[in-house]
C-alpha cells in the first residue's frame, strides 16, 4: 500500500469517526429529551394524582371521578410509551456508542500502521547515512594508507 493511498485511508477512517461522534452526540441528545420528557410526564402524573386525592377528599360525584380516572390511565398509558421511548433511545445510544468505538479502532490502526512505516523510513534513512559515513571514512583511511605507502 502507498503513502497516499494510506494517507486517503487515514483520511476517510477520519471522517467516519467524526460522522459516528456526530451521530453519537445527535442521540444522546434525544436520549436527553426523551428522558426530560418523561420526568415531566411523571410529574403532571403526580400532580394530577394530587389533585384527584384532594377531590375525593372533598367529595366528588361520580362522573367527575370516572373522568379523573381515564385520564389518569391515560397518563399511565403515556408514561409506559415514554419509557419504552427511552430504552429504545438508550439502545440507540449504546449503538451510536459502539459505532464510534469500531471508527476510532479502525482510525487508530491506519495511524498505527502510518507511524510504523515513518519509524521504519527514518531507520532506514539512519541507516543509509551510516552506511554513507562508514564508507565515506573507510574511503578516507584508505586514501590515507595508500599516500602513506608511498
Amino acid at each position: 500500500m502507498s503513502s497516499s493511498q494510506l494517507e486517503m485511508l487515514t483520511d476517510l477512517a477520519q471522517q467516519a469517526r467524526d460522522q459516528a461522534g456526530q451521530t453519537l452526540a445527535q442521540e444522546r441528545q434525544s436520549e436527553q429529551q426523551t428522558n426530560a420528557q418523561l420526568e415531566a410526564l411523571t410529574r403532571y402524573r403526580a400532580e394530577y394524582s394530587e389533585r384527584f386525592q384532594a377531590a375525593m377528599r372533598q367529595g366528588i360525584d361520580p362522573a367527575s371521578m370516572y373522568n379523573y380516572q381515564q385520564f389518569l390511565a391515560s397518563l399511565d398509558t403515556a408514561l409506559a410509551r415514554a419509557r419504552q421511548a427511552l430504552g429504545e433511545q438508550h439502545q440507540r445510544v449504546e449503538q451510536s456508542q459502539e459505532h464510534w468505538r469500531q471508527q476510532q479502532r479502525k482510525l487508530s490502526s491506519y495511524d498505527t500502521l502510518t507511524a510504523r512505516r515513518l519509524r521504519e523510513a527514518q531507520q532506514r534513512r539512519s541507516r543509509q547515512e551510516q552506511k554513507s559515513n562508514d564508507d565515506f571514512v573507510n574511503s578516507r583511511t584508505a586514501r590515507r594508507s595508500s599516500e602513506t605507502s608511498h
